[in-house]
């Protein structure tokens, strides 16, 4: 389910309103801890943080001319979803957030390749998201996004 927004602060006001805090607080989380030299924005119908063409002129892949995008949050219908591309890409990242997610959260991890879904608002690890958050800088990125996907 994409929102159509044209900001972060639309596509929140767009989202049902017993979300919006939470999802405020995700934003904000992933905002504080988030190494230096990422932007956010809106991509793909989801509020997003990416490498900017100024820092990596190259971009994406997959849609020349924009960004390389590293994660994202979407208000999806029944629940919110974090995605984390280092995750996906980074198999020592991925065992790592394995391992730790179930001393942050009584639930069983419900995870995709780079998707994490939270369908209990009030069960949000957000110190363990903090942490994910700070684990990958820009420049580690690049390099992996280059070795792994950029043929």
């Amino acid at each position: 389910m994409q929102i159509p927004a044209i900001s972060v602060e639309d596509y929140v006001s767009q989202i049902p309103e017993d979300r919006q805090e939470v999802f405020k607080k995700l934003l904000n989380t992933i905002n504080d801890h988030l190494p230096k030299g990422f932007s956010k924005g809106i991509s793909s119908g989801m509020v997003g943080w990416a490498v900017p063409l100024e820092t990596y002129p190259a971009g994406y892949h997959c849609t020349p001319g924009t960004p390389l995008p590293f994660m994202a949050l979407a208000s999806q219908k029944n629940f919110i979803a974090l995605y984390h591309m280092g995750i996906y890409a980074k198999p020592e990242l991925l065992d790592w957030f394995v391992a730790e997610f179930p001393k942050h959260s009584k639930r069983k991890l419900d995870m995709g390749k780079s998707c994490i879904r939270f369908k209990k608002m009030d069960e949000i690890p957000f110190e363990l998201l903090a942490e994910l958050s700070e684990k990958m800088t820009v420049d580690e990125w690049i390099n992996i996004y280059e070795t792994n996907f950029k043929k």
